[in-house]
């Protein structure tokens, strides 16, 4: 009896601290706090001095092009803009849009629905109401390839999330496409035309057209697809049968899973069908989002979907399929546009609170984007024609940068005190110019490996280990000086040495630095 306690109570004391002595809280995007959230400049969606509505907007994907984005429109247009340009305070949308925007081209003669960066951004898709999705070459404006198979509008497509060259996409001729940009099958007008590899018709029924048998039934629109992260799963939604579907690639006859945003199917008032208009998933594909024509936006777990959703947002109008969602990558915060010309914010593990409120827009918000590297920044794009940039923080995570910032100074005043000083010229028998470790000079602080190696002479060593054997009473209360004083014998004493344990001692294992209770 006495060993099974001490066993549970070791494991049960390494399931409950963390190496410091206490649990390490996941760090999200932001604290649970109220967010503040101010805009940084609002750039024009114009052409030769027409001006369009935008109805997609996308970051780059990899963190060195993190401060481009790309914006689609009405008229087939596709144009880049650098949100790292400097934006005056008095400068108008049009001003900033010629400041920011480096590129733009005509991608389709209809309007383009949707767009998505692949192969570490150096090609972007673009979805459009001719019925087909383009391959382009962003450096030189060169379409490279014409997904072609559809028969209505494509609405939406979604890349593997580890093989950019396969593609799912979503029309509203009720099908949705598997496609693989490998596979080039003829060539018109220097324009590799591309077949689809897999299509399912009918993915989404109207309800209607269900129970008339006597009739051909009529497909009904996909308004969102995505290829989840297991890489094999594929997420569809429709227009008016207020469900989701979830097909796997190996077999796509019939969905094996399906789950409804209705969470009270016995409410009367939630019987009546309403359609989804998209679905968004986090950088690890655990939580998707479904945003549905009754206003609300539900959360699922997709290792849960039995379950039904697991939480429900509200505060948004959501009167048209343009309006869209996305959760951030992280999984902490939910960003939707709105009907009522104002984007909207929630704390994921807030559902009934109020959303942060995003003004600034005169019409209909629709396309949102999270940038997947600069963290707090969005993109919100709407009916006035321009596309906003917002900066999301809060003031626990301002007061955190600050106190980062002074723990860095102090180390940096305290790296080279008298004594270092003193064994660094024994060691390197050579005085160096001071210029050298100038406080001021970010780059040389920073820059360790061009500095040398520092070591305790042996009668530091000696000396060090001596006064390891006096009492710990004996140290200074200070955090600096028992990091400066820190001896073998007290780093043996600390948890942190399981990882790390001093050359000079004995490695222990790890039952040894947790206490049994009796």
């Amino acid at each position: 009896m006495e060993n099974s306690r001490s066993t549970r109570s070791v494991f049960v004391d390494i399931g409950l601290r963390e190496l410091n002595g206490f649990r390490v809280r996941k760090r999200p995007f932001f604290a649970d706090s109220e967010l503040i959230c101010r805009e940084i400049a609002g750039v024009s969606v114009e052409h030769e001095g027409i001006r369009t509505p935008p109805l997609a907007v996308s970051f780059c994907k990899s963190s060195r092009n993190s401060q481009v984005f790309a914006v689609s429109d009405e008229d087939g247009y596709v144009s880049l803009f650098n949100s790292s340009k400097r934006f005056a305070s008095s400068s108008s949308h049009q001003e900033n849009t010629e400041n920011a925007r480096f590129r733009d081209w005509v991608a389709h003669y209809n309007a383009v629905f949707d767009i998505s960066w692949i192969k570490g951004d150096s090609c972007l898709l673009t979805a459009s109401g001719d019925q087909t999705i383009k391959v382009w070459d962003v450096e030189e404006s060169k379409c490279t390839g014409v997904l072609v198979g559809h028969t209505g509008t494509v609405k939406s497509m979604s890349s593997h999330p580890t093989n950019s060259d396969l593609l799912v996409s979503g029309s509203r001729d009720g099908c949705f496409a598997l496609w693989d940009m490998r596979c080039k099958s003829s060539s018109h007008n220097d324009e590799s035309c591309i077949n689809s590899t897999g299509m399912v018709k009918g993915a989404h029924l109207s309800p209607l057209s269900k129970r008339n048998t006597r009739r051909k039934a009529a497909s009904s629109s996909i308004t969102s697809v995505l290829y989840l992260k297991d890489e094999i799963t594929i997420a569809t939604a429709g227009a008016p049968d207020s469900a989701l579907k979830f097909w796997d690639t190996r077999k796509l006859r019939v969905p094996f899973a399906q789950a409804s945003p209705q969470s009270d199917q016995t409410n009367t008032k939630e019987k009546r069908s309403h359609g989804v208009v998209c679905l968004s998933q986090d950088s690890s594909g655990t939580f998707l989002t479904a945003s549905c024509k009754d206003n609300r936006i539900y959360l699922y777990n997709t290792l849960q979907l039995d379950k039904g959703p697991l939480q429900s947002f509200s505060g948004c109008r959501i009167d048209s399929f343009f309006v869209r969602t996305m959760i951030s990558p992280d999984a902490e915060h939910i960003l939707s546009g709105s009907s009522d010309g104002n984007a909207y914010i929630w704390q994921v593990n807030k559902p009934q609170e109020d959303p942060t409120v995003l003004k600034g827009h005169d019409y209909e918000v629709t396309a949102v984007d999270w940038s997947p590297s600069e963290i707090g920044k969005v993109a919100t794009a709407s009916d006035d024609f321009t596309v906003r940039l917002w900066n999301i923080e809060n003031n626990r995570c301002s007061n955190a940068n600050a106190l980062a910032s002074a723990s860095r100074v102090k180390r940096r005043v305290t790296a080279l005190s008298d004594s270092e000083a003193k064994e660094r010229l024994e060691l390197n028998k050579e005085p160096e110019s001071p210029q050298k470790h100038s406080s001021d000079d970010d780059d040389d602080y920073t820059n360790n490996q061009s500095m040398p190696i520092i070591r305790t002479p042996e009668s530091q060593k000696r000396k060090a280990s001596s006064s390891s054997l006096l009492s710990l009473s004996s140290l200074s209360t200070s955090d600096e000086d028992k990091t400066c004083e820190r001896s073998p014998e007290t780093a043996f004493n600390s948890p942190s040495s399981v990882l790390n344990p001093p050359s000079s001692v004995k490695r222990r294992t790890i039952t040894d630095y947790f206490l049994v209770t009796p």
